[in-house]
């Protein structure tokens, strides 16, 4: 079996209990935490062959995300350890009309102040058949950038598919003098599979797109596949959010010859949203490493992705059967 391989920082999530505010009360919940790291552990537990390369310090924090890691059955001989710092961010869970909120701290971790040229790249990519990068990692600041790029173009090179998810984050890009468009074109350019949808395609490309619904995101992925040619996939979500426990969502998977979209799916009772387009993502490449159509593909995602809102913390811990029994319908009691 090939080796699905993730790069980027592992970190660890913190938030006060329930609906609380950041310090409410003296008491936080931690969870391993991070996109690349949500997407690996959630493919191993739908039985994948799985490796992570990053870089946590030698300490309790680094070595608990290293067990953690494990215990979901992701390799982890790619995890340098190294440095002093695990990266770490904040998040208040909103509710009703309050919205959720981040607060990173992440400057000067060890995967942070990684030199882009420490990744042993032969190693790394042996008997790997495809390459997992998000935006978070070039968001970090310059040299994290290198690395994803050279990540990215030492994967292309060997022939390894290279699949990358957008996830834009502001607040990291706005702390460096930064070039995002730039940046993420270098990375979108050495990929088959892009996570992302025509907000997403509109910054790669420096222009808007018009009209709403199916007919603008079709409009953004052409754009997207014409300029990038090494690009064959386009994997989307689309949310409308009326409150903070009350979402709707669809998936769309877009191919260069045919589109599958999905229905919307109501999102009652969210217990919690971040790591849903981990999951969704996750849930894309379950499928299609499968041998499943752009229809199942889709089907799959926002499965996982809506699984995923009823977890507190940024990872799916489901497993297949979990997705047969949503797509089978009924919400009663399973005896």
């Amino acid at each position: 079996m090939s080796t699905f391989l993730a790069f980027g920082e592992i970190m660890l999530r913190l938030s006060p209990p329930g609906r609380e505010l950041l310090l409410q009360t003296p008491r936080l919940d931690v969870w391993v935490a991070g996109a690349e790291a949500n997407v690996a552990g959630a493919l191993a537990r739908l039985g994948h062959d799985v490796a992570f390369a990053s870089v946590v310090p030698d300490n309790d924090l680094g070595r608990a995300a290293l067990t953690y890691l494990r215990g979901a059955g992701v390799a982890t001989a790619g995890i340098q350890l190294r440095g002093d710092r695990m990266g770490l961010y904040f998040v208040t869970s909103g509710a009703g009309l309050r919205a959720t909120e981040v607060i990173y701290d992440r400057a000067g971790s060890s995967f942070a102040e990684m030199p882009s040229d420490a990744w042993d790249w032969d190693t790394l990519l042996h008997g790997v058949d495809r390459l997992h990068l998000s935006g978070i990692t070039p968001a970090l600041g310059p040299v994290p950038a290198a690395s994803a790029i050279a990540a990215a173009q030492a994967a292309a090179a060997r022939g390894i598919a290279v699949s990358f998810d957008g996830n834009w984050r502001g607040k990291l890009w706005e702390r460096w003098d930064s070039d995002p468009r730039g940046i993420l074109t270098q990375l979108v350019a050495e990929a088959d599979l892009l996570f992302g949808n025509h907000r997403d395609i509109a910054l790669l490309l420096g222009r808007d797109f018009g009209g709403e619904g199916e007919g603008r995101r079709r409009e953004a992925v052409d754009a997207a596949f014409a300029a990038f040619p090494k690009l064959q996939t386009i994997a989307s979500t689309a949310r409308h959010v009326e409150h903070v426990d009350l979402h709707r969502l669809s998936a769309r998977v877009d191919t260069r010859t045919e589109s599958a979209q999905t229905e919307e799916v109501v999102l009652a009772g969210i217990v919690d949203r971040i790591g849903g387009g981990d999951a969704f993502a996750a849930g894309v490449l379950h499928a299609l490493r499968r041998g499943g159509d752009s229809a199942e593909a889709a089907r799959t995602g926002l499965a996982l992705a809506a699984l995923k809102h009823s977890l507190p913390g940024d990872a799916s811990l489901f497993r297949q059967a979990d997705i047969d029994a949503y797509l089978a319908g009924g919400l009663d009691v399973r005896r």
